[in-house]
């Protein structure tokens, strides 16, 4: 039996220090870069994770995914048809932040960054299939190529770079995913967001903005539980 080391007694090691850094690192760069062209690929496939979670939502909720896309402005839209409809909504912010964690803990095993990228490669794919603007297709092409050549980089050379770029969409994801809740429902109150079409359709008297405030924390709950346990799975 596995003793798993819950309470990071002896934290921290080698390992457990250059994912705390490479996270600091990450969203110092985040930060820094927010306003400028460096980072609006990034910005780009966080708003492609986002509409994906949209229509994974649809399909698991028996919809159908009718179309995506992807603006150069950073905005996107999701065309569906059925589905539960507040389950769909949601699923864009919590998908985004969800994913987020999923990458940042994929960056701590060598194998499980092989898979991480290996999905994403995939999904890529696939909504090349499904999307409807060229500047979608673009940008899935434009990763497919990043990420295979940064995997050769790292299967010919001892310098693990895959697990860094994996974390860092993952820190992108789970930072802009934050950020969007916040543009779209507490600094400029979008009325077509998300959170202001559910606040429509739930009976709960949350508004849009309420409906921000707690999507806002259950994804900063999100990165904070990757950290956690990223420096448990790396204890």
């Amino acid at each position: 039996m596995v003793d798993v080391n819950w309470e990071l007694q002896g934290c921290c090691r080698h390992n457990q220090v250059v994912f705390i850094a490479a996270i600091g690192v990450s969203t110092v760069v985040i930060l820094a870069l927010w306003r400028t062209f460096l980072l609006t690929p990034f910005k780009l496939i966080t708003v492609f994770l986002h509409e994906t979670s949209h229509a994974l939502a649809c399909k698991l909720t028996c919809g159908d995914v009718e179309g995506m896309q992807v603006h150069a402005n950073e905005g996107g839209v999701t065309q569906t048809r059925g589905g539960i409809y507040w389950i769909i909504l949601p699923a864009g912010y919590l998908g985004s932040s969800f994913w987020g964690m999923v990458f940042i803990l994929s960056s701590t095993h060598l194998l499980a960054t092989r898979i991480a990228a290996g999905c994403f490669i995939l999904a890529l794919i696939i909504v090349l299939f499904v999307a409807k603007n060229w500047f979608l297709r673009w940008l899935c092409i434009g990763f497919i190529v990043f990420i295979g050549v940064v995997w050769v980089i790292q299967e010919f050379t001892t310098f693990r770079v895959l697990k860094y770029v994996i974390l860092f969409i993952g820190v992108m994801n789970s930072l802009f995913s934050v950020y969007d809740i916040y543009d779209d429902t507490i600094s400029r109150r979008v009325n077509s967001s998300d959170a202001e079409k559910f606040a429509e359709i739930c009976p709960c008297p949350c508004n849009g903005v309420g409906w921000g405030v707690i999507w806002g924390f259950i994804s900063f709950i999100f990165l904070c539980a990757s950290i956690y346990l990223g420096l448990v799975i790396l204890s």
